[in-house]
């Protein structure tokens, strides 16, 4: 999975002591789009945690969750749902305690982001995710560039699943978002093979924590500069003479 980070078992053991409690839940599809609404839906039906996304190959996505049992099977009965409205349906699994040794060997008990230092953040945050995945890559930079050109929309990154699948991700307002999508199905078809379009108009943070985004659209958080000597330095103040060395003047009346 690209959001996890192994570790060994005595350092790994904090976290998971915290996730003793919480349930696994995962749903696969064949294909990137599909699985990225299979997850939109999950998160946004219960109370879970999307930890991010397993691929492995021959277009085999598979979206892993933990939360609540009860969270977990209705999020899981969700994606499922979700999936097989997509026609991209593969599995499902829920496990309510899965055992230590799975959690410390497989990706499916933490995120990088969570564990990253939050020292960048991406200028296409909080906008509406178009997706279009074709079979082929030609069909992928036809769509990309026919989108680019028919709205108001910036490319933010693209993914590979196997299988000749490849998807463009795109963001931006919901009405660009879906102006665009609608030109690069057609530029996908025309040029390949489309395999499978998703529009999602309000992802949750934890949904664009999951999607790749180009370099170029991560800045780096600077940090504030502040001089070390704010203040001017102040010049040494004269000693004044003692008023009994004063050269005394008195002016008689006349």
């Amino acid at each position: 999975m690209d959001a996890y980070n192994q570790r060994s078992i005595g350092a790994n053991q904090p976290r998971r002591d915290i996730l003793k409690d919480t349930a696994l839940g995962m749903v696969s599809t064949r294909s990137f789009p599909a699985i990225v609404g299979t997850a939109d839906m999950m998160l946004k039906s219960a109370g879970v945690h999307l930890i991010g996304y397993e691929k492995i190959g021959d277009g085999y996505c598979t979206a892993v969750i933990r939360g609540g049992i009860a969270d977990i099977r209705l999020a899981v009965q969700t994606g499922e749902d979700t999936a097989k409205q997509f026609n991209e349906f593969v599995s499902s699994l829920v496990i309510p305690r899965p055992y230590p040794n799975l959690e410390v060997i497989l990706p499916i008990n933490s995120r990088l982001s969570q564990l990253a230092e939050g020292d960048s953040y991406s200028r296409l945050s909080n906008l509406a995710i178009g997706l279009i995945e074709t079979r082929g890559f030609p069909a992928l930079v036809g769509a990309a560039d026919a989108m680019l050109k028919a709205a108001d929309v910036q490319l933010a990154a693209y993914e590979k699943i196997g299988a000749g699948l490849c998807t463009a991700i795109i963001r931006g307002s919901v009405a660009n978002v879906a102006v665009a999508v609608e030109a690069g199905m057609n530029e996908a078809e025309r040029i390949g093979e489309l395999n499978a379009v998703m529009v999602i108009p309000r992802p949750l943070d934890e949904l664009e924590q999951t999607l790749p985004v180009a370099s170029c659209w991560v800045e780096e958080r600077q940090p504030l500069n502040i001089p070390l000597n704010i203040r001017q330095p102040v010049a040494e103040a004269q000693e004044l003479p003692e008023l009994a060395k004063l050269p005394m003047k008195i002016t008689e009346e006349l």
